[in-house]
């Protein structure tokens, strides 16, 4: 008769767990947490970090350097598919993030960190390879800048702050 309830208070914990899991894993399938912003880190559970000397992605700009004010392209490409992702600019002599994000594709948005715009992440989970970005830079000048990309391939697999080369800021003495 004591064998009776294991089998149901196993059962409702098992759907309770599993009911947990999924709603948490589906927030993060229309983009990534405010609480990313700041190490671009995804905030899964149990995920693996791999080496940024083996990932598969690059983030290009055709521009070597900008002026206040500016619109930059940039252009990450891939040899895979992916499901998540987060982009943002930030300074070389501070890291803050800069500047807003003005053109974006199919299955990004915009995401507020500091300032609105400031950073894109996906908007859904469905496969992304190649996606362009334009990015504004602020009106006042900051300096020189890179642009930081974090990649989650699956729900436990992903690469953070994937770099791009140096975009210079113009004019500088």
């Amino acid at each position: 008769m004591e064998d009776g309830g294991r089998a149901p208070t196993a059962i409702v914990g098992w759907a309770c767990t599993t009911l947990c899991l999924v709603s948490y894993a589906a927030a993060f399938s229309q983009g990534a947490s405010l609480s990313a912003c700041t190490d671009m880190m995804p905030r899964h559970l149990r995920v693996q970090l791999h080496s940024s000397n083996s990932n598969y992605v690059t983030v290009h700009t055709n521009m070597s350097f900008y002026f206040p004010g500016d619109k930059v392209p940039v252009t990450v490409r891939s040899t895979r598919d992916y499901m998540g992702f987060m982009l943002q600019a930030r300074t070389v002599s501070n890291n803050e993030i800069a500047g807003t994000f003005i053109f974006l594709p199919p299955g990004s948005k915009l995401l507020t960190c500091f300032e609105d715009g400031d950073t894109v992440t996906h908007s859904d989970k469905s496969l992304k390879r190649n996606l362009s970005f334009v990015w504004k830079a602020p009106d006042q000048p900051i300096g020189d800048i890179k642009f930081f990309i974090s990649i989650v391939q699956s729900y436990f697999v992903y690469w953070a702050k994937i770099e791009s080369a140096v975009v210079a800021q113009g004019g500088q003495n």
